[in-house]
Formats: structure tokens, C-alpha cells, sequence
């Protein structure tokens, strides 16, 4: 895979976790999708890990909240995310 895929891959991923983020999250997304889009190919890797723990976030926040229709959208932005940094070889497997 070539550093612009993975570099617009992983930042299309992260637009949709901003979208189904909470308002007081979304400035931590869009600040890391701007790291992600400037930044090095050296921190793709540990940006994918970060963008994991805010979506891990983001759904615990929803379940304790109450919100259910949230964590489902949150949970399949998770999902998505998980495998393309598998995938892509940005996140271990396990």
C-alpha cells in the first residue's frame, strides 16, 4: 500500500468517527485526522492506536449515557477502523 492510501484511508475513517463522535471528542478526532494528513508515515501506526481508544471511548461514554442509537453508529465506525489498521498493518491483530 502506498503512504497516500493509507494516509486517506485511516483519514476517512477518522472523518467518520468525528461524525458519530460526542461534541466534547470530536476536537480530539479532527486534531489527530490533522496529524494523520501532515504528519510522517512514522505516525500512522500509533495515530491508528489512538483513534481506536477514542472510538473504545466514545462507546463506553454512549452506554453509560444511555444512548444506544450512538454507540451503534460509534461501535460500526470502531469496527471499521479496527480492521482497516489490522489490514493495513498499523494494528496488531490481537
Amino acid at each position: 500500500m502506498t503512504r497516500q492510501y493509507l494516509i486517506g484511508e485511516l483519514s476517512v475513517r477518522l472523518e467518520q468517527l468525528q461524525t458519530v463522535a460526542a461534541s466534547e471528542c470530536a476536537s480530539d478526532v479532527a486534531c489527530l485526522r490533522h496529524e494523520v494528513e501532515t504528519g510522517p508515515m512514522t505516525c500512522l501506526a500509533p495515530a491508528a492506536a489512538k483513534a481506536i481508544e477514542l472510538a473504545d471511548s466514545l462507546c463506553w461514554r454512549s452506554l453509560a449515557t444511555g444512548d444506544i442509537s450512538a454507540f451503534a453508529l460509534q461501535a460500526e465506525v470502531s469496527a471499521d477502523l479496527r480492521l482497516f489498521g489490522v489490514s493495513a498493518r498499523l494494528l496488531a491483530e490481537g
